[in-house]
């Protein structure tokens, strides 16, 4: 932040075009007149904070290139944009056919501000308008009147003038779900850039200062001390802490996404170079599947920006697959209601789709949700067959899920319907080309399997009363026409074949074999149910997979913890409070060249 040490005296007037303020007026007075002058000079160091959000979380738009906005008729380029109630309500209604071709990989790219050109597909939109779902409605307690990178309006005098709304939206928060990352972009970026007043903490930091960190839920190993007001003075002191979102196209592959990422870096770090200040590092705070773009960001292979990344904090990272990737391609995802306590993750569910068929057709054709899959590190046995507490058949065996399940034929258990892979009847689209991209997921994830950066920290939820798919179970159970009575035996789970799927996780089979005692004699074929989540979680991450970051041994501190939901993660207080002490923890380690 600013450490603003400003003494009683006489403010010299600064000169903002010169050296990013680091020249003022100074004037000749009387020798009685025993009044300092006095200049605040600002820091002209900055490590920018670099927020990487979870999938779905980035606006995406379709590109001009693919011309898939004539295609589909629409008097704009949006493909995904949550926030907007119109376009979400017509996603919502429509056909798997629709979500296929609006959220292609190869036709949408991340709808970032651009106000020179307003790419928005609609020539009465401009991009301020597209992109004002984010807004700034904080005041930094702060008095420094020259040129900062803080998000506060020009001066009057200035040309072009440039308002704070303007500036975030040149940081990327309109490129991002706002509602739901709001408050971790405007904490970061008003608490680190106004930690100290004339000398003072802010009285804000005592929710973070002298707090034992199980207060957030920290695991006992490594164990983490409280932060101390002259650590946070030494991590903050004369640096500028201006916080960026960067969308990404989670269609694609992550590899390709923390590609890109590093570009937009690089390019930021320059400009701010050019701007007077001393930039050397950033740090990366992310959020489910930002966190695996932020491993592939550091992989010298990939990203290769280790040596610009200071460290990187995880948030309900995935970080060896999700079961819920399989259970929500298969029977959709789990809507809580509009009036849940998470409308954010509901509004999503519907959009992207509440039944298997629609969420393939999209997921089945983009490899970045396929990299959501559970990779070889999270284990055998995770997806079964059970009847009446006898596990029927349990895979994978040998440790590779891609050839086991999620490239099966033929097989009801299979991640694959083939019949909902392509319903728009695109060229490409089909059963073999989603292996190809199965493969390149395959190949990402063991890449980055052991790829951690040495200053991580990590919180996840761990919560019971939020359970997530650790183990998917499909329960063998009674035909919905049986009276009650018990199901036949099951000679061959094998041979089972569909005779109706509801697409959200209810199926009735047949079989020779298979059959329900009624009281009336039996019924050919028997009921089949995807079992509710059942593993701590947050929902959507198993504690199984997001601990695979304690497993490692290579974090500084993990915190895990309760009472979130998934999507809902950053509204959390103990989210945010551990985010902020990690962010100190990891600032503090900044060595900066002279």
């Amino acid at each position: 932040m600013a450490n603003d040490f400003r003494l009683p005296g006489y403010q010299l007037p600064t000169r903002p075009d010169m050296l990013s303020g680091r020249q003022a007026y100074g004037f000749v007075t009387p020798t009685q007149d025993l009044i300092p002058q006095m200049i605040s000079i600002p820091p002209r160091r900055v490590l920018p904070i670099i927020f990487l959000p979870g999938i779905m979380g980035s606006n995406l738009r379709l590109t001009a290139k693919s011309e898939r906005q004539a295609q589909l008729k629409k008097n704009n380029n949006i493909a995904w944009r949550p926030e907007n109630t119109t376009e979400s309500m017509k996603l919502m209604k429509g056909s798997s056919a629709l979500r296929q071709n609006q959220l292609d990989p190869l036709a949408t790219e991340v709808d970032e501000y651009d106000p020179a050109h307003n790419p928005t597909g609609d020539a009465k939109e401009t991009s301020d308008q597209r992109h004002n779902n984010a807004g700034v409605n904080f005041k930094y307690r702060v008095d420094v009147d020259i040129d900062t990178p803080l998000l506060m309006d020009d001066p009057a005098t200035a040309k072009p003038r440039k308002m704070k709304e303007q500036k975030a939206r040149e940081r990327g928060w309109g490129e991002v779900f706002f509602g739901s990352y709001r408050k971790v972009l405007e904490m970061c970026e008003l608490h680190l850039n106004t930690a100290f007043h004339i000398g003072q903490m802010d009285g804000w930091w005592k929710q973070i200062i002298d707090v034992q960190p199980a207060q957030w839920q920290a695991h006992p190993q490594p164990p983490l001390q409280p932060l101390k007001e002259d650590t946070l003075k030494q991590a903050v002191e004369d640096c500028w802490f201006p916080v960026h979102a960067m969308g990404y196209n989670w269609l694609q592959s992550n590899q390709y996404s923390a590609s890109r990422v590093a570009k937009r870096i690089t390019a930021l770090m320059a400009l701010y170079r050019e701007q007077g200040f001393q930039c050397e590092k950033v740090i990366v705070v992310t959020h489910s599947m930002g966190g695996l773009v932020a491993r592939a960001l550091i992989h010298p292979e990939m990203g290769n920006m280790r040596d610009k990344v200071l460290g990187i904090v995880h948030g309900v990272m995935p970080a060896i697959g999700a079961g819920a990737a399989y259970k929500r391609m298969r029977c959709g995802f789990e809507d809580p209601g509009l009036n849940s306590l998470s409308p954010i993750a509901s509004i999503t569910a519907k959009v992207l789709g509440n039944f298997g068929s629609e969420v393939t057709a999209v997921l089945g054709n983009a490899q970045g949700g396929l990299e959501l899959l559970p990779s070889q590190a999270y284990g055998n046995g995770w997806l079964q067959v059970e009847s009446y507490g006898k596990t029927l058949k349990s895979l994978p065996q040998k440790g590779d899920p891609y050839e086991e399940i999620y490239k099966l034929r033929g097989k009801w258990y299979g991640l694959l319907r083939e019949e909902w892979i392509n319903p728009a009847d695109q060229p490409e689209a089909c059963f073999n080309r989603t292996s190809i991209l199965l493969d390149k997921a395959k190949k990402f994830h063991n890449a980055i399997a052991d790829t951690y950066h040495d200053q991580s920290f990590a919180h996840y939820g761990a919560d019971p009363k939020h359970a997530a798919w650790n183990r998917v179970v499909w329960d063998i159970a009674a035909h919905p026409k049986a009276s009650g009575f018990s199901i036949g035996a099951v000679a061959d789970v094998e041979v089972l074949t569909f005779a109706s799927d509801n697409e959200q996780g209810k199926l009735i089979m047949q079989a020779a074999g298979a059959f329900t005692n009624t009281g009336e004699g039996t019924i050919p074929g028997v009921g089949v149910n995807m079992r509710p989540a059942g593993d701590p979680g947050d929902q959507t991450v198993p504690l199984h997979s997001a601990e695979h970051q304690l497993r490692s041994g290579k974090f500084k501190g993990v915190f895990r913890q309760t009472g979130y939901e998934h999507q809902n993660s950053y509204q959390d207080e103990g989210a945010l409070h551990s985010t902020l002490y990690s962010l100190v923890r990891i600032a503090q380690t900044m060595t900066w060249t002279k």
